[in-house]
């Protein structure tokens, strides 16, 4: 491995955009967000060291042997995070990026792609949430952050703001802004051509700018043309041998002495390399964009997954390079499609309790119903079958209990060899009462006290734990269906103003406000229901729906709804406090909290 003669910006662009510079199977995803990427080219324009890069050699009759993967040029979160597969001819050597590719590609996406991410206060199926924006260089003025001198954004079209565009009046008193593309500097070959788009944009025009303004666009994007096309700023080792494992050895030992890679993306990398008939990068990230698109949507990423695969072929379930052995990969890869199978009828189960992306507090909770769902062989009948009732009801109080304590914070290996033990000598149901009993009295219980009690009736609307809390006092809703949280006395009835308007005196109203979002008001409705109910006050929407007597008291019992309160929105609180003691008292049975325990 020698150290080679330095190499531009421009011809790693080139060279990538020729797919003469590709990346390994073992390599990881882009990571980088925007503001590392501006940091990154801060850094360049005041010659700051970006560190040394390794490449790897592999020669035209050795192509074949391994699986590459062209650079990822238009990132956006949702749709393309995923490098696409290389397909490449045998007719030259390639260069194959080992260490650096989160720098490079960073090169890439600023100097000839865009970047996309979800904007705050969007959801994550908007069409408007994930703004498409490219690299920018004020040319105008120096960065404002002290962190930087050098002010580059990443800007929609609607963002950029030419000062140039502005008359007189408009600018004076205004930031002097002119947003260069940093795209453009791949045309500008040469140093006349710096000048002439100097002067095209009128950048030199002492008129329109102040000379403090024009000498540092002249000096700034002079820079910036040194910077791509003239300074050998790219250095690399380059690597030449052909060994996979001599190969794996150096990705190894570059990527795992720090925090630049974790765990479970060298062990993907790993994996990739030991696959003999499928691409298990491929195969992992397919399988878990599919699973997330269950239901309503889930967040599950490649650990889980991972995870999963250790767990569920009863492997030592730590995230170890002496986990992904050559013989537990061969394993693995023979046992996938039922590995597979069998998480995503656990994510399905879960999605049927109305779990999704917004209430799933911990992601790797489906691993221990996907194990359970394994060694019984219930993947064809878990979902459906009448006769796994009692399990989809223990398995959601589990899930229920545990998403509730936290169990799965911190650290949870050691809970997988346990949870194990009590799925394979418990054999035919779901062991709750076993799970429950074992973890009694220790740092992983899912016992519940007066006290765990008091917490869960503090749940809010909204409040990421507040769906596990109801779904306890619905054990027995027809999963068929979507539910929603919904308010028994509706939300828009709670502004101010409106309170006002009924005459309140300030002290009622803030013990409405106080309420109206907590768990006492706050029930599981069918989704059309819901929507049928909107804003109809809570005693006419129950009488209508509701015309009998029977009904009326059907549905208050089913909702822990004190039959003998008043329903009238001006006895809120009294209806708000008598629930919350019919809600302590359901937890009370439902959890089997004990006299010790309250104690």
């Amino acid at each position: 491995m020698a150290y080679q003669t330095p190499i531009t910006i421009k011809t790693v662009i080139d060279k990538i955009r020729k797919r003469h510079y590709v990346l390994p199977s073992i390599q990881r995803e882009f990571v980088w967000d925007t503001n590392q990427i501006e940091t990154l080219f801060d850094s360049l324009m005041r010659d700051y060291p970006i560190s040394t890069f390794l490449f790897w050699r592999v020669e035209k009759e050795r192509i074949k042997d391994f699986q590459f993967y062209e650079f990822l040029r238009d990132y956006h979160e949702k749709e393309r995070r995923h490098n696409r597969k290389a397909d490449l001819g045998s007719d030259e050597d390639v260069i194959a990026l080992l260490d650096g590719q989160q720098r490079m590609t960073s090169l890439y996406v600023a100097l000839a792609g865009t970047y996309a991410k979800k904007a705050p206060y969007y959801s994550w199926d908007s069409p408007n949430g994930f703004p498409t924006k490219r690299l920018y260089l004020n040319l105008l003025r120096p960065s404002e952050s002290l962190e930087r001198e050098f002010d580059f954004r990443f800007l929609t079209e609607d963002e950029v703001k030419d000062i140039s565009s502005l008359d007189n009046e408009q600018r004076e008193g205004a930031q002097p802004c002119f947003w260069f593309d940093c795209q453009k500097i791949l045309q500008i070959t040469d140093l006349s051509k710096v000048s002439m788009f100097l002067m095209k944009s009128g950048l030199m025009d002492t008129s329109k700018y102040s000379e403090k303004q024009s000498e540092f666009a002249i000096n700034t994007l002079n820079e910036f043309f040194n910077v791509v096309h003239q300074k050998g700023t790219i250095s690399y080792y380059l690597e030449e041998g052909e060994e996979l494992d001599k190969v794996l050895q150096i990705f190894i030992r570059i990527n795992s002495g720090g925090t630049r890679l974790s765990y479970s993306d060298l062990l993907l990398s790993i994996a990739t390399a030991q696959w003999q008939e499928r691409d298990a990068r491929e195969v992992i990230h397919d399988f878990v964009d599919k699973i997330n698109q269950i239901g309503t949507g889930f967040a599950f990423n490649k650990d889980i997954v991972l995870k999963a695969c250790l767990v569920l072929s009863d492997f030592d379930v730590k995230f170890m390079v002496d986990n992904f052995t050559k013989e537990n990969m061969t394993v693995i890869e023979r046992d996938w499609d039922k590995i597979s199978r069998v998480v995503r009828t656990a994510v399905e189960l879960i999605a049927k309790f109305g779990y999704n992306r917004n209430n799933l507090r911990a992601t790797n909770a489906i691993i221990p119903i996907a194990y359970f769902i394994l060694k019984n062989g219930f993947e064809s009948t878990i979902l459906h079958a009448s006769d796994r009732e009692l399990d989809r009801r223990a398995i959601k109080e589990w899930l229920a209990r545990s998403l509730l304590k936290g169990v799965f914070g911190g650290q949870p290996d050691s809970l997988y060899p346990k949870m194990r033990d009590l799925v394979n000598h418990n054999l035919g149901k779901f062991p709750l009462a076993e799970i429950i009993d074992y973890y009694k009295g220790r740092r992983k219980s899912i016992t519940f006290s007066e006290d765990d009690i008091n917490g869960l009736l503090d749940h809010q609307y909204g409040h990421i734990q507040t769906f596990s809390s109801l779904s306890l006092l619905y054990p027995g809703l027809n999963h068929n269906f979507h539910y929603h949280q919904d308010h028994i006395h509706p939300k828009s009835f709670f502004k101010k103003t409106y309170l006002k308007k009924l005459g309140f005196e300030d002290e009622k109203i803030q013990a409405f406000q106080e309420r109206f979002n907590s768990l006492a008001n706050l029930q599981l409705m069918q989704e059309t229901t819901n929507r049928e109910k909107s804003d109809t006050s809570f005693k006419e929407w129950l009488e209508t729906n509701y015309p009998s007597s029977t009904e009326r008291a059907a549905y208050l019992k089913q909702n822990h709804i004190d039959p003998d309160v008043s329903h009238e929105f001006s006895d809120f609180v009294e209806f708000s406090d008598r629930r919350k003691e019919a809600l302590r008292r359901e937890f009370i049975s439902i959890l089997n909290v004990t006299e010790s325990e309250s104690s």
